[in-house]
């Protein structure tokens, strides 16, 4: 017997649980209940649920004890922290779902079917309306999890759920992929964001020295968090080059360590940082976030993050004539396909050339008050 019941949650929205009850010989044998977003995904969640109980022996192998999607991503975290951290998106990600109607499903719950409506959910209004790509990238952390919860835990996960799921969105014309971002900062928007740092530097010493950070991070083509990772004894002073820890690779991140060659600019602006921490950028990296999205709120520049700096860097280099191998001794780029994202030419030249800001940055005068690194 199956009955539906629309619930109201706590922010207003409407949801609906479907539960199974079987009995045998007047003895209730079996109950299960699932949560949807919608009465339809309820109705058809019964009805297959309800053939599959009908096989022998499915009711003894639904009686087994289960785990929900959120115990998978708890013991999915655990084990990784043992190897090595995950990204700050990829945890924050893995513990949203944890923590919505998703992470209440049991193994055996994670159909196709609610992988579909999970990303439907993510993509209406009462999901958080995000764009296709950002549920594209919710699915792929959690096909992480899924994926070795058979092989690893014994779990009884599908393991065509998440391949059928990504088809259906596909066919359904949804994108899921990442868009490849071609946004690159102008010398206007650098020149305001720049006289808008250096004021408030000039009010109110501030720790953290963004004209130093925002530079180096254009002519290095650095990400904010390896920039804040770099030590004096990282520098090879006769190759002009720097050992980048860590370096963010889809395959490997912790023990990636790359030589990058710095362009003379960026490595003029090491000089003149103090080198009274080991640091050289002593800062934490989401506090140079934080200061980047502000400035450019108050300046009303939209659409900009400090990590756009990095495509501008590599697209920069391409302009002045710079081949691959050179530009990916820079960057660190290990193929031409990821390094072809960060690549969008304005036209020939460095539109740096006689930049007002690179003698500005040299000269900005740094304040080391507490340590700040991560």
């Amino acid at each position: 017997m199956a009955t539906i019941r629309a619930r109201k949650r706590a922010d207003g929205c409407v949801s609906y649980t479907a539960q199974i009850r079987l009995v045998r010989d007047g003895t209730q044998v079996y109950q299960e209940s699932q949560t949807f977003a919608r009465k339809e995904a309820a109705k058809a969640w019964v009805r297959n649920r309800e053939a599959e109980l009908d096989q022998p022996g499915a009711v003894e192998r639904a009686n087994r004890k289960s785990a929900t999607v959120k115990e998978m991503i708890d013991r999915y975290l655990a084990e990784m922290e043992k190897v090595r951290p995950l990204g700050k998106t990829k945890l924050a990600t893995l513990r949203a779902i944890g923590e919505s109607y998703f992470g209440k499903l049991t193994d055996q719950s994670v159909t196709s079917q609610q992988l579909v409506e999970y990303a439907l959910w993510r993509m209406g209004k009462l999901g958080g309306g995000v764009q296709p790509q950002t549920a594209g990238n919710d699915l792929a952390h959690l096909g992480a999890v899924l994926s070795i919860a058979r092989p690893a835990w014994g779990y009884e996960v599908d393991p065509h759920a998440m391949s059928d799921a990504r088809r259906v969105l596909k066919k359904l014309g949804y994108n899921m992929k990442s868009r490849e971002r071609d946004r690159r900062p102008t010398l206007d928007e650098l020149d305001r964001v720049l006289t808008h740092f250096q004021e408030m530097q000039a009010r109110r010493k501030s720790k953290i020295n963004m004209l130093k950070v925002i530079g180096f991070a254009l002519f290095s083509t650095r990400r904010q968090e390896e920039i804040t990772r770099i030590q004096w004894k990282d520098l090879d002073e006769v190759g002009q080059r720097v050992l980048v820890r860590d370096m963010k690779n889809p395959g490997q991140k912790i023990g990636n360590d790359v030589w990058c060659h710095l362009p003379p600019e960026a490595w003029a602006i090491l000089q003149t940082m103090p080198k009274s921490r080991s640091e050289i950028f002593p800062y934490n990296a989401p506090s140079i976030s934080a200061s980047w999205t502000r400035a450019c709120q108050f300046l009303e520049i939209v659409n900009l993050n400090f990590h756009d700096l990095r495509h501008d860097g590599v697209s920069r280099l391409f302009e002045m004539d710079w081949d691959i191998p050179r530009v990916a001794s820079v960057s660190g780029h290990r193929d031409w396909n990821s390094m072809r994202r960060y690549t969008h030419l304005r036209g020939r030249g460095d539109a740096y050339l006689n930049w007002a800001w690179s003698d500005r940055i040299l000269q900005a005068p740094v304040t080391m008050g507490a340590s700040l690194t991560n």
